[in-house]
Order: structure tokens, then sequence, then C-alpha cells
């Protein structure tokens, strides 16, 4: 069986009245490093993640989500590239 460990980065963070101020900026920095800002206020916090991180993460959930798949990218990945084809198999 395959084990995978996950990295949980820190995230930086922003109180929601400090983010209305610099929104702006603030979608511009995500967009441009890659790293998600976590948004807080009373009621609770949202994270915004730039569209292109976004979509990434629906295809990886899309993928994920066949079954089989997640076992088949775990097997390739220990595959070294010399072993293996150009042909795809259907």
């Amino acid at each position: 069986m395959y084990s995978i460990t996950y990295r949980m980065s820190s995230m930086d963070s922003i109180n929601i009245t400090n983010a209305r101020k610099d929104l702006f900026k603030i979608v511009q920095q995500v967009r441009e490093s890659h790293r998600p800002i976590q948004i807080t206020g009373k009621n609770g916090a949202a994270v915004l993640v730039s569209d292109e991180d976004w979509n990434n993460i629906e295809a990886t959930l899309a993928l994920t989500a066949i079954p089989g798949m997640r076992e088949s990218i775990l097997e390739g990945m220990q595959t070294p590239l010399d072993e293996c084809s150009d042909a795809i198999e259907w």
C-alpha cells in the first residue's frame, strides 16, 4: 500500500476589514505568488486562491474521484522514466 505525506504550509491571514481596503493588491499578490490568503471575520473565514490554482484543485479532485486513478497515479510516480512508454493505452 502507498502512503503519501502532505505538508500543510502556514497560510497568511488578513482581517476582512483590512482585506476590503487592499482587495486589488491582495488579489494581485495571490495571483502572482500562488499562495492562498485566509480572510477572517467575526462569523468565520474564507480562503482566497488564484483562479489558476482553483482550476488545478478542481482538476485534481476530478481525477482522484475516478475509481483506481489515485493508485494508478501513485504507481506511475514510482516508475522510472526510461521504463515509460509514449503509447497511450485505452
